[in-house]
């Protein structure tokens, strides 16, 4: 195992690059190491990160000494540099993917190497894996020195080409070659699709004006976009850079986000419980919606909404029952397999494609989609009666299915409970549908009302254990969970209210080391957990927990724990979706999950501060 585990970079050690179709991951040295193509759920080109050995990668390093770097993006933009510094040379390289909004053109992955000072030799290497590395290419076809073309042998299966504004010398097995540059050059290199009925009008010589007026107009799309963005508060670099990242994730043609960029990352090194999250989750893109219209980037929630009316118009049956996700363009199908070539990330297998949870019952879904639809109501547009028709279907649905087990938000595939989540999540979306039918006149049922108020009692009767003196995480358990702390983000109980107190105490002493938080307990308490075996702490519950904090008037231990818990963000501050108790990002990366859970609890502390509602001050020492 520890001969498998060696020769992988850690998780936070990338930057990601996207065009709203696909996305990239870029090493802090320099290689691209993850890369699906042509859309964010194809096979992948490039995959190191899930096989060192076979999974792909695309390289450009600088010979000699060992350099220090240093990764940034270009202020508000998915531009990204990669800088070397050494006595004799800096160097820089500029990784981007061009034109997001051309949903006609094909998507293309931009490096420009350039020598800022002295000279420098480099190495490139490009390993092709296509289809997960099931398929193989055939002879390097080069049409010029500066263009060669790598036809994937498989049928079906997307060719791709390099272009170079310098000779590709590259070897016999045409991945390798080297090159050097003298002070003020620049190589650019351009990995795409090849399309042998476009050589004739490409000029390398034009590639480097072009390069720089794509390079240009990219820039102004991203600073551009970020304009619309309403936030002024304390931690705006933070909230701009997750917007980013979830803009990133969601498609430009269709207005769905998919849930990270990777699939297969472990939440523990040497686990199985490896998934793909390459989609469109119900729940995460409901939330991530609701980030964007607070926010005030009310296009992408408008389009995310008539992404989802699509999807229930789908629906034959009366009643409207929706899966937990979808490809990001509406596809169903997610057939789950593994790819028993790759040995996974450090070892940690099996590397899962597709997701077998799309079978599940997960009730939750429909209270995050209908916060979401009456939030739009209220700050985007007003939807339409063709629209509440279908939404009457959902609730229906909800209405008859509320007290029903079911795999719940962490998508248990070993059994069923009646989780406190998925019930809370059902009153949501009752709740939030009797309140548009009195701010709009729609018409609703009696039925609505009444079933709200029955999932409001059994939450507080039945999922209350008064020995424990907490909610518990699903009727007749004996533990909590992380996610009983969006009770009060929710509303369905005040932060001040005494049985919540109770419960947040329970979750701190049970569930959290400093800011870190577990999802849950299981059978035992996580921290006397062998950590070979423990699963990371879950990012998103922590920003969640100071959420908590804020609302209920602890102001400053609230701000003083987001502090701290944006340190575990990478140098770039990209989070994944877990983290363990050494600061390592665990899970697939970027997550947009824990992003919005920044947002929103920047926006929580902001509130906060500025409404200076703090019925109650307590004092709290930093040590």
């Amino acid at each position: 195992m520890k001969e498998k585990r060696s020769g992988y970079s850690r998780i936070g050690d990338y930057g990601v690059i996207g065009d709203c179709k696909t996305v990239a991951l870029v090493h802090m040295k320099g290689s691209i190491d993850f890369l699906c193509f042509p859309h964010f759920d194809s096979p992948s080109v490039f995959a190191k990160l899930l096989d060192k050995d076979k999974g792909g990668f695309f390289n450009v390093v600088p010979k000699g000494e060992d350099y220090v770097t240093q990764q940034r993006y270009i202020k508000n933009t998915a531009i990204l540099t990669t800088r070397f510094f050494s006595e004799d040379a800096t160097i820089e390289f500029i990784d981007f993917m061009p034109d997001p909004e051309d949903t006609e053109t094909s998507s293309k992955l931009i490096r420009v190497v350039k020598v800022i000072r002295g000279t420098s030799e480099f190495d490139l290497d490009l390993s092709i894996q296509y289809d997960y590395g099931r398929a193989s290419y055939g002879e390097p076809r080069k049409h010029s020195d500066h263009y060669v073309a790598f036809p994937c042998e498989a049928e079906g299966c997307i060719s791709m080409a390099l272009k170079s504004n310098i000779p590709l010398d590259l070897d016999d097995g045409g991945n390798k070659m080297d090159f050097s540059l003298d002070e003020g050059e620049v190589a650019i290199f351009q990995f795409e699709e090849y399309d042998s009925d476009n050589l004739e009008s490409w000029d390398h010589e034009q590639m480097r004006n072009e390069t720089l007026k794509k390079a240009s107009r990219t820039k102004h799309f991203w600073e551009n976009w970020i304009t619309t963005s309403k936030y002024e508060g304390d931690w705006k670099h933070y909230v701009e850079r997750s917007v980013i990242t979830l803009k990133l994730f969601t498609s430009l043609r269709y207005g769905s986000t998919v849930a990270a960029a990777t699939f297969s990352l472990p939440e523990r090194i040497g686990g199985d419980k490896n998934w793909d999250y390459r989609y469109t989750w119900i729940r995460d893109a409901a939330f991530t919606m609701y980030a964007f219209i607070r926010l005030g980037f009310l296009t992408e929630a408008s389009r995310f909404v008539t992404w989802i009316y699509d999807q229930i118009e789908s629906e034959v049956d009366k009643q409207v029952e929706l899966q937990i996700m979808y490809r990001y363009h509406g596809n169903a199908e997610l057939t789950e397999f593994t790819l028993d070539h790759w040995e996974g990330y450090k070892g940690s297998g099996p590397v899962r494609v597709g997701n077998a949870a799309t079978e599940q019952l997960q009730l939750d879904i429909y209270g995050e989609l209908m916060d979401t639809i009456y939030l739009f109501d209220k700050y985007g547009e007003p939807i339409d009666y063709s629209f509440w028709q279908k939404i009457t279907q959902m609730i229906d649905f909800v209405c008859e299915n509320w007290q029903k087990k079911d795999h719940g938000i962490w998508e248990v595939r070993e059994f069923k409970e009646e989780y406190l989540y998925s019930r809370m999540m059902c009153w949501v979306a009752l709740d939030r549908a009797v309140r548009l039918t009195e701010k709009r006149s729609f018409p609703g049922k009696a039925t609505w009302r009444k079933n709200r108020d029955m999932i409001f009692e059994d939450i507080y009767e039945n999922f209350w254990n008064e020995d424990l003196q907490t909610f518990v995480h699903f009727k007749g358990a004996q533990t909590v969970d992380a996610s009983m702390l969006m009770m009060p983000l929710v509303r369905i109980i005040s932060p001040y209210d005494l049985k919540w107190k109770k419960t947040m105490k329970v979750i701190e002493e049970n569930l959290m080391s400093d800011v870190l938080v577990y999802r849950n307990m299981g059978d035992s308490y996580p921290l006397e957990e062998d950590s070979e075996k423990c699963e990371g702490t879950f990012l998103i519950a922590a920003f969640w927990y100071i959420e908590c904090l804020s609302r209920g008037g602890q102001l400053e231990k609230a701000n003083h724990y987001f502090e701290k818990l944006i340190g575990y963000g990478n140098h770039l501050g990209l989070f994944s979706e877990e983290a363990d108790l050494a600061g390592v990002q665990l899970g697939n990366f970027p997550q947009a999950f824990t992003h919005l859970g920044l947002i929103s609890t920047a926006f929580s502390l902001d509130r906060t501060a500025k409404e200076k509602a703090l019925k109650e001050v307590e004092p709290y020492s930093l040590f």
